[in-house]
């Protein structure tokens, strides 16, 4: 026996990279129940590429994007306060890429009715492997979006929310969502931030501090403020406590000018994982701003942006544990240890097993809470089953699913870094980051207690009814 070198001895035949939605037996079946026949075969062609472009352009981008995290210009030369924000070419890449494909558009157009969420939502699974993080402003746009269509103005209509869901790249707008405040993330009833009427501008004028503002390139922001009271007959600049004094409010980031809209970046944030996201904790002083839907009504008109970008968390929590057991199956059919495969292991085979059981489970429950909001956003909401059942079956599962889906795809993180052994461990895998980004699914949108908290809400609003339906279902 010769001894081995660096170049020379065993090297281990290394596992390719397979389109998901070919090699994903589980996503196919789940699209056969949900979907016509005739609507699954139209729409085929397009899971296919947007598979094959995530494992190949889409896995490049992603790669560059990890290497060339974004950066903070505050100042210029010459002392001027400049507030650049430096992003990588990949990651704007992201935004035309995101545009062209219709991974917002699909929804809103409609094309197959209560089923284009379905159909949006599958190829946002197939996407989200090779776009990384851009997955977050895409989830954010999606839930302005729909806040834009249910209670904007027409001039947000028309200036926004077309652009929001717009397939043309020179077109299209993301969306931010600024909530979080040092005084309390979920518990958004202490904002600080204030809103103060500008009748000279015949706009709001916002100032306060955001801490976290994820997707801080975006090109306009819904975000929470608590309002001074404009009108002279009850007591100017009055405001009410908690979140009782909140409204909801859109803003561009930028003015026609391309300048900051009264907005400062005090500093980018530095993340256990989601390095490739830029988020930042924002000053603003004036920012100039359009009131969404009733004042005073914040807290009740962000639900419909919640309910979305929760299933965006399970969305995202999904197409990882897709993404890594598929890699896990793949490396156990080429490693051979004691003498056989790794798919021939026993113990191994077990653990493949527990983690193909996880994903199936988070796969069905995903799609069957994309199946919902599709009905409820296409079907007429005054008829008996979107109203009585529908409406607040949704209210009652999306949290439940963002807790569940986000514990469900660390855990299987954790037991996909084990099946590569060592090589797991390492950095080139993606395993690694894979791990670190998932995680961020158990903070963003509620961790397990505030989301535990609001399923008892749901019962409370309820008086018990939505549990009753789920149980009926």
């Amino acid at each position: 026996m010769v001894f081995a070198s660096a170049t020379t001895g065993f090297k281990q035949d290394v596992p390719e990279v397979q389109n998901a939605f070919l090699e994903d037996p589980v996503m196919v079946s789940v699209l056969e129940r949900l979907l016509p026949s005739d609507v699954l075969k139209e729409i085929t062609p397009d899971l296919v590429q947007i598979s094959e472009w995530s494992m190949t352009e889409g896995a490049a981008l992603l790669d560059r994007m990890e290497d060339d995290q974004p950066r903070l210009r505050q100042y210029d030369s010459w002392c001027r306060r400049v507030d650049e924000l430096l992003v990588t070419e990949s990651w704007n890449k992201q935004k035309t890429v995101a545009a062209r494909e219709g991974i917002v558009a699909i929804a809103y157009e409609r094309k197959y009715g209560q089923y284009s969420r379905i159909y949006q939502m599958a190829k946002l699974i197939l996407w989200a492997t090779g776009s990384g993080l851009y997955s977050c402003p895409i989830a954010m746009t999606d839930g302005c979006a729909r806040v834009i269509e249910l209670i904007g103005t027409q001039e947000m209509k028309d200036e926004v929310y077309s652009r929001l869901t717009s397939r043309d790249p020179s077109k299209f707008f993301t969306s931010g969502q600024w909530m979080t405040e040092r005084p309390g993330g979920s518990d958004v009833g202490r904002t600080e931030t204030q809103a103060v009427w500008d009748e000279e501008k015949n706009a709001w004028s916002i100032s306060g501090f955001k801490w976290f503002s994820s997707a801080t390139d975006a090109d306009v922001t819904m975000l929470l403020a608590r309002t001074h009271e404009p009108d002279p007959s009850v007591a100017p600049g009055t405001m009410k406590d908690g979140s009782r004094g909140l409204s909801l409010y859109l803003a561009r980031v930028r003015d026609d000018q391309g300048k900051l809209n009264g907005v400062r970046i005090h500093r980018l944030k530095d993340k256990v994982g989601t390095k490739a996201l830029p988020t930042a904790e924002l000053e603003l002083d004036g920012m100039v701003g359009q009131l969404v839907g009733q004042k005073y009504r914040g807290v009740k008109n962000i639900s419909a942006i919640l309910n979305i970008t929760r299933i965006h968390c399970g969305l995202n929590c999904t197409s990882t544990m897709q993404s890594l057991l598929l890699r896990s199956k793949e490396y156990a059919r080429r490693r051979e240890v004691f003498g056989a495969l790794l798919k021939e292991q026993p113990l191994h085979l077990a653990t493949l097993a527990n983690m193909e059981l996880q994903y199936r489970a988070t796969c069905q429950f995903t799609f069957y809470c994309v199946g919902l909001l599709g009905r409820t956003e296409a079907i007429d909401n005054n008829l008996p089953e979107i109203k009585d059942r529908d409406l607040p079956l949704l209210r009652l599962l999306t949290p439940i699913l963002k807790l569940w889906s986000a514990k469900n795809a660390f855990y299987l993180s954790q037991e996909a870094m084990e099946c590569f052994g060592g090589q797991g461990y390492m950095e080139e895998t993606g395993i690694g980051r894979a791990m670190r980004d998932v995680l961020v699914n158990t903070i963003w949108e509620g961790t397990t207690n505030v989301l535990s908290l609001d399923l008892l809400r749901v019962m409370a609003e309820t008086r018990g009814a939505a549990l009753e339906i789920y149980s009926n279902v």
